[in-house]
């Protein structure tokens, strides 16, 4: 594995992870695990909720909005984790309210996509909701399209997007994104 680590010790008994191959039901598989215990870190996709939100107060436009931590002018869905004990559609509302002050009146799920760049599995939702716009700390600002205005991206949330408004006869318009090496 080229990249470092981000876990170094064991939870359980705190000797260092090194990579190690095991016998697993699929075959062989390089993980870490603890060279004391046998500990495994699975290190499995964390799951992230998206939302394309319809403002049913507002002629339908979609809501986008800009993490305060971005730098630059890109407006995205509303994404965040799902937390234990809550279904995805419990979660999306919640990511919903917390970060816009909207109240989520229906959920429809749009797709799953993978985003492998960060480790994560996309669950995206299509959400109507309604109510007066008040961001949370997490976001910087927020702008309001109509579906034909909206500029996709290419990766992360972008392709639920495109998806969302192929369902809708849309045919999806995407940003310029730079390349990466």
């Amino acid at each position: 594995m080229s990249e470092a680590p981000e876990f170094r010790y064991c939870p359980v008994c705190a000797h260092p992870l090194a990579w190690i191959w095991a016998q697993e039901d699929g075959g062989a598989k390089q993980r870490l695990r603890c060279t004391a215990c046998g500990f495994t870190h699975w290190n499995n996709p964390t799951p992230v909720l998206a939302a394309v939100v319809e403002c049913t107060d507002r002629g339908g436009q979609l809501l986008l909005a800009r993490n305060a931590a971005w730098s630059g002018r890109l407006f995205a869905l509303i994404t965040g984790f799902m937390e234990a004990g809550e279904s995805a559609e419990e979660g999306i509302g919640r990511e919903v309210l917390e970060e816009t002050g909207l109240t989520v009146e229906s959920t429809a799920l749009i797709g799953v996509y993978d985003f492998q760049r960060l480790n994560q599995v996309i669950m995206a939702y299509h959400v109507r909701a309604y109510g007066e716009i008040r961001l949370s700390p997490e976001l910087a600002e927020y702008r309001l399209f109509t579906p034909e205005q909206v500029l996709c991206w290419p990766q992360g949330t972008g392709p639920a997007l495109a998806h969302w408004l192929r369902q809708r006869g849309i045919e999806p318009r995407f940003m310029e994104w730079p390349q990466t090496r």
